[in-house]
Order: C-alpha cells, then sequence, then structure tokens
C-alpha cells in the first residue's frame, strides 16, 4: 500500500506546479521522479497505476502536472519541451530538499524523451526507465502535422490532442525540432531500461531500437507485448511497475551512512 502526499514546488516559468508523492506505507528503497505524456497529467491512468505500484514495492514516487494542466498554474500552451526539462530538474530538486534525493527517474511518451533530457541534471539519479518514449523530441509532430505550416504561418493554432482541443504555439514546434536527444543518451552514463510494445501505433517499436542502438550498457529492453501506447488495458500499468521494481532493485537502495563520515 502506499499513501498520497500533495505537494506544490514553483516550475521554471514562475507558476506553481501540482504533484502527488505516492509514499510507501512501509520501508523506502528510494525515491523517484514519473514525467507524464504530452497532455496526461499526473493522475492519467499510467501516470497513477505506475507510481503506486512501485511506491507498494517501497520506491517513493513523485508525479506532477505539467504547466496548464491539471491542478497546475499557467498555460499549457506556454510551455514546451524544455520547460518540461527545466520543470523536471526542479522536481528533483525539490525532492532533494525534502531529504527525499531520487535514484530513479521513469518516463511515459513524450516524458520518457524528458528523461533522458533531464539525467545529466540529475546527478543522484542512478537509473532511468523509459516507457513508450520516442528517440526524437519532434515525435510529437505527428499528432498535428496537418496544422504545423498554420502554426508557423500564423503563431498558433488549435488542435486536436487525444480528443481535447490545445493551443500549439510556434515556439512549441521549433523548440521540440532543435531538441536532439543522442548526445544525452549516448553520455548517460548510468543503467537505462527500455520499455516498449512492439504493437504500439502512436510511438513505433523503431524509437525504442533507436534509443537502445544509442544508449551503452548497461542497458536493457523489455517488450511490452500486448500493451497499447497509453497502457490504459488491464494489468498494463501494474505490469510495468513490477518489471521496474525487480530491474531498479540494485540502484535505488537508500546507502546507509557512512560512521566515518
Amino acid at each position: 500500500m502506499s499513501r498520497p502526499e500533495k505537494i506544490t514546488f514553483t516550475g521554471s516559468t514562475g507558476d506553481a506546479l501540482a504533484g502527488i508523492i505516492d509514499v510507501p506505507e512501509g520501508p523506502v528503497r528510494g525515491w523517484g521522479i514519473y514525467s507524464h505524456g504530452l497532455t496526461l497529467g499526473k493522475d492519467s491512468p499510467a501516470a497513477s497505476r505506475i507510481c503506486k505500484g512501485l511506491a507498494e514495492q517501497g520506491i517513493g514516487m513523485l508525479r506532477f502536472d505539467n504547466l496548464g494542466l491539471g491542478g497546475s498554474a499557467g498555460e499549457w500552451s506556454a510551455g514546451s519541451f524544455s520547460v518540461k526539462v527545466a520543470d523536471t530538474i526542479l522536481a528533483a530538486k525539490f525532492m532533494r530538499e525534502q531529504g527525499r534525493g531520487i535514484s530513479l527517474l521513469v518516463g511515459h511518451s513524450f516524458g520518457g524523451a524528458a528523461v533522458l533530457a533531464v539525467a545529466r541534471d540529475v546527478p543522484e539519479a542512478n537509473a532511468v526507465v523509459t516507457v513508450g518514449a520516442p528517440y526524437e523530441p519532434k515525435h510529437v509532430e505527428h499528432m498535428f502535422d496537418a496544422e504545423i505550416e498554420a502554426i508557423r504561418r500564423d503563431g498558433s493554432a488549435v488542435v486536436d490532442l487525444g480528443g481535447r482541443p490545445m493551443e500549439i504555439r510556434r515556439h512549441f514546434v521549433e523548440d521540440v525540432e532543435r531538441a536532439d536527444l543522442r548526445d544525452c543518451i549516448r553520455t548517460l552514463h548510468r543503467p537505462l531500461m527500455v520499455m516498449h510494445s512492439p504493437t504500439d501505433n502512436t510511438v513505433g517499436i523503431d524509437n525504442a531500437s533507436e534509443i537502445f542502438r544509442t544508449a551503452r550498457h548497461p542497458r536493457s529492453f523489455v517488450s511490452l507485448e500486448g500493451s497499447e501506447h497509453l497502457l490504459t488495458g488491464k494489468g498494463q500499468a501494474a505490469r510495468v511497475a513490477r518489471i521496474i521494481g525487480a530491474w531498479a532493485d540494485p540502484y535505488v537502495e537508500l546507502r546507509e551512512e557512512d560512521p566515518a563520515s
């Protein structure tokens, strides 16, 4: 079991971001941060089930709403991939200041790309997990490719993202097109687990292949056969949590304080 602890911290834009820390009821093995998909939020099925599942295994997890989503202040359209990365770094700082230095970064979909970019700025993170992540942040453009020219021309456009009308601004497009994760992945210098479904119709399995090929050892790949991108099917997110919890065991254990220090 776990208990939810509601928190807020100030993001890179100065807006208050709302989060939940799923705190283990029993002994704490370590702490982690979860980064959600493009518009999914901290309360999406994948975020909630994976974080609760990890907390039940003793890994406390912070999940938070990105700018303008859920309980977070600000406008979603003012965000970008760079803002998402910066806010995740600030989330790690928040946890550090709470005496809960994080050892695990977990990212789903667009959030998977974010944790790959974040890792170099969170030195205490011992391991990274991506779930259904794109190799290139600009992969998200396929969700609104028919409107890209209008966005470039007019500065913004309202697009349908998962059945929700969302404003995409020119700076968002330019930002994802500038983002290059190759060096981040190649110089990760920590264990990486790439999880992906071979039947993912939103972010194709070739993305996982590119991430895995670019990464250096230690690296692991887990095929989430039978799962769809959002992990909403029965038992899909719970399975992901169980696999992450087992894989991360050597990396999340809290170290005993050195008596000589």
